[in-house]
């Protein structure tokens, strides 16, 4: 079997916890038409690391980068292994990526790989980014009286004009997410069929949610959001804020869609922090800021730009 193949098995094992977007048929979704690989680490027949990865080719040049809606893939480690195991495991995965011998290389680590060491060993930078988390949903009463005093304060005036719609279709999100875009005066760089593809299949599988707010006179659409989970973690991925909307709508669905959520898995991660307007919002609710690491290598010129590091 090649290793995509023994991947997938590995996958669909349920004795061992694999994150939702270093999952087989996560990736399968996000590189749907392109390419994507994993590296294997093996102890005898049991696989004890593992990095998949979107492959691509340009101009004769290989590339190694993040799958669009994939804020990190990066290594996977088997549980249970104390530190010297893993710096052993992460040096293999970190030469067998250096042996790719790719122009451009970036992976973002989960946030629980801590350590990039041995990426460092084989010629790899680092930049470290920030997410928004709730490391626990377990009290989300709690966590809703510790937010933000100005979020709270809308959400009854928000509760009165709105409600909250758990079967927004795909067919009407889409052009609502198109619109917040193009409001922005900005391009959406999600194309289309990717944003259905994943949509579709996340909550086909169990693994996603996309819910709306709607106006309760005349049923208008303030606001969508679509969310990803799995048994340890839930993540954002998506959302849609109309011009109409009354302050506070975003925030109002996002703590009805948490206590859903809460029910489902254990922590909830806002999947980004770094611009600022984002992070002031996302910290507003009252969630940890979260370091992770990008390791990146580039060959070419003005790699690192193209980037964004």
């Amino acid at each position: 079997m090649n290793p995509i193949e023994q991947y997938r098995i590995l996958c669909d094992k349920e004795d061992e916890y694999i994150p939702l977007f270093q999952q087989a048929w996560w990736m399968d979704t996000v590189c749907h038409g392109k390419q994507w690989d994993v590296l294997l680490c093996h102890e005898g027949d049991t696989i004890v690391g593992a990095m998949p990865f979107l492959y691509g080719k340009k101009l004769g040049l290989k590339f190694i980068l993040q799958p669009q809606l994939t804020p990190w893939c990066g290594p996977w480690l088997r549980h249970g292994m104390d530190f010297d195991h893993q710096q052993s495991v992460l040096e293999y995965l970190a030469k067998a990526l250096h042996e790719q011998h790719t122009a451009l290389c970036m992976q973002c680590f989960p946030p629980e790989i801590g350590n990039w060491q041995p990426f460092h060993w084989h010629g790899f930078r680092q930049s470290t980014r920030y997410t928004y988390r709730f490391d626990s949903l377990k009290d989300i009463d709690s966590l809703y009286n510790n937010a933000s005093r100005l979020r709270r304060r809308y959400d009854k005036a928000v509760a009165e004009q709105c409600t909250v719609d758990e079967t927004l279709s795909l067919d009407e999100f889409v052009p609502f997410h198109i619109d917040y875009y193009h409001r922005r005066g900005e391009q959406d760089l999600i194309k289309e069929d990717l944003l259905r593809r994943v949509v579709n299949t996340a909550c086909t599988r169990g693994h996603g949610l996309l819910w709306g707010l709607r106006d309760r006179k005349d049923n208008t659409l303030h606001a969508a959001w679509f969310v990803v989970y799995d048994s340890q973690c839930a993540w954002s991925l998506l959302l849609a804020i109309g011009k109409k909307a009354p302050h506070g709508a975003m925030s109002y669905l996002m703590w009805q869609m948490l206590r859903r959520l809460s029910t489902l898995t254990q922590s909830f991660d806002f999947e980004g922090g770094m611009d600022k307007k984002l992070a002031f919002f996302y910290h507003s609710f009252g969630t940890t800021q979260t370091p992770y690491h990008c390791i990146y290598r580039s060959c070419i010129p003005f790699g690192e730009r193209l980037l964004h590091l």
